[in-house]
Order: structure tokens, then sequence, then C-alpha cells
């Protein structure tokens, strides 16, 4: 199998911030590559530079073949991109806009309005098809954005957090539509801050830390990595630092409280069981009554706790703005596809 995508030493900076730092990836065809890190990681920057819209400062990227800084024009033609907001024109109609899209590919016309029939209904936007994209919900835009991607029929398609604030039920039918492409064997590079939609669609994640790839794997490899299972205790509202510091006497690592405080996790590095009887014993000797204490198999969250010091909930929100990843115009994105 073949690689659609080879990045090598890639390199670039925004004044002293150093946004990637000589990453190295490498998407084979027909594969979904999730690129998993938190706000400022760097993961937008690179996806700006394989779709064209930045240049490198040193190191090499191909897709499908093509150089990204020296056949920029040609390989605009044969890629999809969705980025983080949607770029569509709240103020024309679903159809108005896939069909300008299918314009700026320079697809004949009668071409442009059979392609953009299709996709509204494929993505279930039939009914709102003629009406004002600003009445559409979240959902419904990142539907229609993500359709407009696919316009061209591209060969590989760059979803830029796709659902960044979309609800659950939006953000579970997109993937759905996400899914669909992938079993017709479209090859996708992923990027997110959500470890179950990296766990849901990708063959392979790499994480991404400082501009830097600091581990890379199926989701399944990355998790083991955890060296074991994790203790999880449910906490009654009130006794989560004296649960932390419970847990930390316990010699067995130092535990980990999610954002909200009612959950509190501890790596069990090795005898699992043994960890739990003794957590329920000092919790008890104490007099520390908590909803629920148990072992679970380590999720990707805890890979990134175990790899950055830090959960990944946590990063997300404390991470910058990413350099050179602010929303782009409609005209930048305009320029992009007309140049095709």
């Amino acid at each position: 199998m073949s690689n659609a995508v080879i990045v090598e030493g890639l390199v670039k900076s925004f004044g002293t911030t150093r946004a990637l730092d000589g990453i190295d990836l490498a998407i084979p065809e027909g594969t979904v590559l999730g690129l998993l890190g938190p706000n400022g990681a760097g993961k937008t920057t690179a996806v700006r530079i394989l779709t064209t819209l930045l240049t490198p400062d040193a190191g090499r990227a191909e897709v499908l073949g093509h150089d990204v800084v020296r056949d920029a024009a040609r390989l605009r033609t044969v890629i999809g991109l969705a980025g983080q907001f949607a770029a569509v024109d709240g103020l024309l109609t679903g159809r108005e806009n896939l069909r300008l899209v299918g314009d700026l590919y320079h697809l004949p016309k009668a071409e442009s309005a059979r392609r953009a029939s299709e996709l509204l209904e494929r993505f279930d936007l039939v009914d709102a098809a003629d009406r004002s994209v600003r009445t559409y919900s979240g959902g419904m835009g990142r539907r229609l954005d993500l359709a407009a991607s696919l316009v061209n029929r591209p060969q590989l398609l760059f979803l830029d957090e796709p659902t960044t604030g979309l609800d659950p039920r939006s953000r579970s039918d997109l993937w759905g539509a996400i899914a669909d492409l992938v079993r017709e064997g479209t090859t996708l590079l992923l990027t997110t801050q959500y470890l179950e939609e990296a766990d849901r669609l990708a063959d392979r994640i790499s994480v991404i830390d400082d501009g830097k790839v600091i581990a890379e794997g199926t989701s399944d490899e990355l998790k083991e990595r955890v060296g074991g299972e994790v203790l999880e205790v449910v906490v009654v509202n009130g006794a989560g630092d004296q649960v932390m510091a419970l847990l930390s006497r316990l010699g067995r690592g130092e535990p980990q409280r999610s954002r909200d405080g009612s959950r509190i996790t501890l790596t069990a590095s090795g005898g699992g069981v043994a960890l739990v009887a003794e957590a329920a014993r000092a919790l008890d000797d104490e007099g520390v009554q908590v909803r629920d204490l148990g072992l679970r198999r380590p999720t990707l969250d805890d890979v990134f706790l175990t790899l950055t010091g830090r959960a990944a909930e946590q990063a997300a929100e404390q991470g910058a703005p990413e350099a050179g990843g602010a929303r782009p115009s409609r005209r930048g994105r305009g320029r992009a596809r007309s140049s095709a």
C-alpha cells in the first residue's frame, strides 16, 4: 500500500513561536490518520501546509505525489478541506453554496448543479436546500461545509477539528457521515481534540504537542503504553480533596482529577485488583464515602495524560490559539479553490 501523504522534518515558525518543530507523518492510501493534540499543538498549521495555504520553513511534504510547494496548483484540484469553522456563505442557500464551490473548481454548470443535488441528498439537507444558510443549525452548517469539501470528488480529505462546538447529537451525526466516507475508501487526515473521535474514526493516531509528534500507533497500541489498568473513583460532593490525598499516600503514583472534580484516576502499573482492595481499605479507614470504585481499561485520555502530564480536556482549555490557525476568511478559501 503506497502512502497518500509523506511528511519529513516539517518546520514552521511564526515570529519567535515554532508551531511545527520537525514533524514526520505518513498516511497510507485509504486509511485515516488522527492527528491528536491540544490547542496550539501544531495540528492546524500542519493541515494548512499540506493543503497549500501555508509554506513550510523547512522539510518536505508530498500529498498524492504532489509537492505541496512546487505542485500547489495541481494539488488543490485533488484534495478537499473542511476547517474548524464553516466557510459557507450565510446569505446564500445551501444549494447556492455548493454550486458556487463547483464554479470555483471550474466545473460545468450542469455538473455543479448535479453534484450539489447529490450532496444535499447525501447529507440529509434536501429540505433545507433552498433556505438561507444563516437559518441552519450548527450541525447542519457543518454538514454543508463537509459537503462543500466533496464537490470536486477529492482523492484525499482534510478535516480540521470538524466537530468543534457541536452538541453531542450533531457530533454523532457528523461522525456517521465521516465513517461512510471511510468505508468508501476515502483517505483522511483528521485533526481533533476529542479523544473519542480519534478512537472511533482513526486507523492510526499521531499525538502532537508543542509542534512535535510525541507518539504514534493504533489506538490499542497507544493505550498499551499506559502500562496497566486504571483505578477510577467516583467521589461524593466535597470528598475530592480527601480522595486525592488518600490515593497519593498509597505510593502508586500521582492521582489525577477530572475537570468537574467528580472522578479521580490512578494508573495501576500492576496488581490492579490489589490496588482496588488497598484503596478501598484506605477510604474505609478514613470514613470517606465514594459513589463508585473500580478498574477500567485505559482510554486515549489516559494516554495523553501519560505522555504530556496533563489531561486532554485541561490541555485543550490551557492551549493558546495556534499561530497561523486563525479562522480563514471566505475570500481566502475562495482563492484556494478558484486557483485549482
